[in-house]
């Protein structure tokens, strides 16, 4: 297992935008932590500017799997998700491949 992590930046007025979406995205978050998968998820900074959730799962595709789903990304509230990977003490970023996949339509 290794872990993963999602960085979000959000988008102006995060907090007045989030709150039509936040109880979905609020149980997607229980459903992973449910499944074992998501072991740490929070708003950073007061008031929030960015949020941070880690994964420990085999595949990096459970985080970005969760990324296209979560309410807030569909929905433009959360503006960068950038991912990261450990493997073997080191981390390698996948905010790259994320931004490419998301610019030919694929969203992470």
């Amino acid at each position: 297992m290794k872990y993963y992590a999602l960085f979000y930046e959000v988008a102006n007025r995060f907090v007045e935008r989030r709150a039509p979406f936040r109880a979905e995205h609020l149980e997607l978050v229980r459903e992973a932590h449910a499944s074992g998968t998501l072991v740490l998820a929070g708003a950073l900074g007061d008031p929030p500017d960015g949020a941070l959730l880690v994964f420990k799962t085999s595949s990096p595709e459970v985080a970005e799997d969760f990324a296209r789903k979560d309410p807030y990304v569909v929905q433009g509230v959360v503006t960068l998700v950038g991912a990261t990977v450990e493997r073997r003490g080191r981390t390698r970023s996948l905010t790259r491949a994320a931004r490419s996949r998301h610019r030919q339509g694929r969203d992470v």
